[in-house]
This record gives C-alpha cells, sequence and structure tokens, in this order.
C-alpha cells in the first residue's frame, strides 16, 4: 500500500521501521520542523526525520497543514492510508480525508481511557496495572475515532515511564503493520469508542513534578516512575550548606514509616504521609544518572536528614 507516514519523536520510529519492512511505499513522511533544543540549543532534525533520511524518504516539515497549498500537496501524494504517530500537528479534515482510506493513529493507551496528550504518564501515575495501544481511525475530535485494534500489557510495579514508552511503542508498530494489511484485505473492522470509561490525559506541567512527601507513599512512588527519565520528580536537600534540586528517577515501596521528608535510614528510605519510598537512582543538577550508592558516597545525607 503506498503510506503517507506522519511522526515525529522516538516513540514513532519503529512504527515508521515496521511500515517500511513490511513493504509499504512510503510516499513521503511529515515531521516536525527542526527546532533548538537541548543545553546548546543546537537546532536538532526529529528523530523521525532522521530516521527517514536515513532510509532515503521525502520528508516534509510544514509548520500547518491549515493552508489550501499544503492540503493539495497531501492529497497529491495519491495514498491509500496515512498512519501517524505522536505528530504534533492537528489534521484539518481535507488532510483526515486526503487518502482513500483514511488516517490511521498509535495510541499508548486503551482507549476511551487516557485520551490525550500523555496516556504513558498518566496511567502510571493512577496506579495503573495494565495499559496497552490503540489503532484507532482518526476523526476531528481528541482521540475519539474508533478503534480497529488493541494490545494490552502489565505495568509493572516499579515500571518507569520510560520503558513503558519503549515497550509500547515495538507493540504500536505491529499493531499497526496487522491494522495495514487487514486494510488491504477488506477486513479492519474499526469500533466506535464508548464514553463509558473515558478519561483524559492531561499534559505533564511543571508544578506536577515536585515530590509531596506528605503524599502516601505509593502516589510518591508513582509520580517517581511516572516522570522517569522525563522531565523527573525532583525534591530539594541542602548539601554542603547549599540547596540543591534532585531528580528522583527510580524508587520501591518500604514499609517504615516516619516524619514525612525525613531520611530513615543510610539507603535513602523517605518517609511520606503513609508508608516510605526507598530511592535506587537519582540525578543531582548538571549530572548524569546515579545509583543511590554513588551518591551517597559524595554526600552526608544519612538517618535524621530532611528533604523538601
Amino acid at each position: 500500500m503506498r503510506i503517507v507516514f506522519m511522526g515525529t519523536p522516538d516513540f514513532a520510529v519503529p512504527a515508521l521501521g515496521a511500515v517500511l519492512e513490511a513493504g509499504h511505499e512510503v510516499a513521503a513522511v511529515y515531521t516536525q520542523p527542526p527546532r533548538a533544543a537541548g543545553r546548546g540549543m543546537a537546532v536538532r532534525k526529529s528523530p523521525v526525520h532522521v530516521a527517514a533520511e536515513q532510509d532515503g524518504l521525502l520528508v516534509l516539515t510544514p509548520e500547518s497543514l491549515k493552508s489550501a497549498e499544503a492540503q493539495q500537496r497531501f492529497r497529491a501524494l495519491d495514498a491509500g492510508a496515512a498512519v501517524v504517530v505522536a505528530y504534533g500537528l492537528i489534521l484539518p479534515k481535507p488532510v483526515l480525508e486526503g487518502t482513500r482510506h483514511g488516517a490511521f493513529n498509535i495510541h499508548a493507551s486503551l482507549l476511551p481511557r487516557w485520551r490525550g496528550a500523555a496516556p504513558i504518564q498518566r496511567a502510571i501515575m493512577a496506579g495503573d496495572c495494565e495499559t496497552g495501544v490503540s489503532i484507532m481511525r482518526l476523526d476531528q475530535g481528541l482521540d475519539t475515532g474508533p478503534v480497529c485494534l488493541t494490545g494490552r500489557t502489565p505495568i509493572g510495579a516499579d515500571m518507569t515511564a520510560g520503558e513503558l514508552h519503549d515497550e509500547l511503542a515495538q507493540l504500536g508498530a505491529r499493531l499497526m503493520v496487522e491494522a495495514l494489511a487487514k486494510l488491504e484485505r477488506e477486513q479492519l473492522d474499526c469500533e466506535p469508542q464508548s464514553e463509558e470509561g473515558a478519561t483524559y490525559a492531561k499534559k505533564i506541567v511543571h508544578a506536577e513534578t515536585r515530590i509531596d512527601w506528605r503524599q502516601p507513599a505509593p502516589e510518591a512512588h508513582n509520580l517517581i516512575r511516572a516522570l522517569s527519565p522525563h522531565p523527573g520528580a525532583w525534591f530539594e536537600v541542602t548539601l554542603n550548606g547549599k540547596t540543591e534540586r534532585v531528580r528522583a528517577l527510580r524508587s520501591k515501596l518500604a514499609d517504615t514509616s516516619g516524619t514525612p521528608g525525613t531520611v530513615l535510614d543510610n539507603h535513602l528510605t523517605i518517609a511520606c504521609g503513609d508508608g516510605s519510598v526507598r530511592l535506587t537512582e537519582v540525578q543531582r543538577a548538571g549530572k548524569r544518572p546515579m545509583l543511590v550508592e554513588d551518591f551517597l558516597r559524595g554526600v552526608k545525607l544519612g538517618t535524621g536528614a530532611t528533604v523538601g
């Protein structure tokens, strides 16, 4: 099938590779324009842009798809379907209808649960034990289109968003290839979503990223793993007379208790409102992630110390 691929971040790269490996012709790859990023603010191409160029594909980076010219160019590609994976632009109706079969999206949740921008993080923050991927035919709503295929996977008790992201990216790539094969055989059935059980995964904002040690331990633990590796849940601590932010990247639930924010042992177990969490991997500002054992060799943060 002749396909237009539309995606931007790392999450979309496995799907592009899977579509090509399955033998589909990719007429063009749409992705976000190169933008300044990183500590040096160098202009960088998106991960999908880089992957597409490596495969010798035509790459298009419009700032918008709202103009008649952009929509005409899309239709002129004469594609059978569009595959959309975290592209980053709203698709106007002429684009949604600009291929013979429509546009199909990989969404990282079991719709209608966790529609929206941050389904992986919100599922972990909520303590969900299971999530998955939905292949959806796009409509003009926010992740409201009919669902064609789903795949499920458990969320481990200590699994981070980064780990779940990678697992779902691979699952989504496999499911999209299956969906395209069914579409070619005219056997792809897409069922309307129920509004019952629908939840919205709003974008993570900075105000949510600070750990509140007054929360029950499971909520603090879920926040830490939901925001790992990016943007990172953080707390403040006084080291060598200076207040410093430290990102908590991994943790485990512990069965000890104490005053919230108090360090309970020499392994960086910190008391919460109910129970405690033991941090296992952290990152100081400007430093690389490190195991807590290595972190504690360089700082005095033993039993009785407090963090905020």
